[in-house]
């Protein structure tokens, strides 16, 4: 079954730039997709797209049955709490422990404490954290922080998570313990994965779906593909 739909889907901004060409994929429930492609290539915008923080100039957006496109603003935290998203610099609180900023995303839909509690601790358990509640992001690697925001993002069991360069400033032994923890989160919940990444090494070693963007078009789609030259 397809969690997520995009027929003929451009994206032009008010610059005159348009970063996204009449793209047209369909990402089947519980996949894992790399998108890829050099600078410029529409990867970020795409990614943007998906969480409804862009908009498309034209086409349809399905993700989980809403129409992104035509959402309103005021209807756009439905779509949200359908997924989850990690960024390439983990947007930890610096004053909450570890704990606490997993937690932040369960206290905002309102989720009582027994709840928050234990899935708080569930999900800081599957990214190999749990004994490091009570610390705070500066005391935590780069490669741990990242964990933590992963946590974050999957702790209200979102049925997407997306990730936007989510090892751009890790170094590769660290972005490959970031890689495991979420493959292990895709193979044991069924999360659909989607992840932009320029990481070479990581698209070739984990041979999962590749996406590949070239200035804003789709150059090449592959079920278990490999970092293309014609995405460079």
């Amino acid at each position: 079954m397809d969690l997520i739909n995009l027929k003929n889907v451009e994206k032009k901004y008010k610059n005159g730039v348009t970063a996204i060409y009449d793209l047209n994929i369909s990402l089947k429930k519980g996949s894992f997709t790399f998108v890829i492609g050099g600078s410029g290539s529409g990867k970020s915008t795409l990614i943007k797209m998906l969480y409804r923080e862009e908009k498309p100039t034209k086409g349809q957006i399905i993700v989980g049955g809403l129409n992104v496109a035509k959402l309103r603003n005021k209807k756009v935290y439905k779509l949200r709490r359908k997924l989850g998203i990690v960024f390439q610099d983990y947007r930890l609180l610096p004053k909450l422990t570890v704990y606490e900023n997993v937690a932040f995303a369960m206290e905002v839909i309102g989720a009582d404490k027994d709840t928050t509690r234990q899935k708080v601790l569930k999900a800081l358990e599957e990214v190999g954290l749990k004994n490091k509640v009570h610390n705070y992001p500066d005391q935590l690697s780069g490669g741990e922080q990242q964990r933590v925001a992963i946590a974050r993002a999957i702790v209200n069991d979102p049925k997407l998570l997306l990730c936007d360069e989510p090892t751009g400033n890790l170094d590769p032994d660290m972005s490959m313990e970031v890689m495991k923890v979420l493959e292990d989160i895709n193979k044991a919940r069924g999360t659909t994965i989607i992840m932009a990444t320029h990481d070479k090494d990581i698209v070739n070693k984990m041979k999962k779906q590749v996406l590949s963007l070239k200035e804003g078009r789709l150059v090449n789609f592959s079920k278990k593909g490999t970092y293309r030259n014609e995405s460079n």
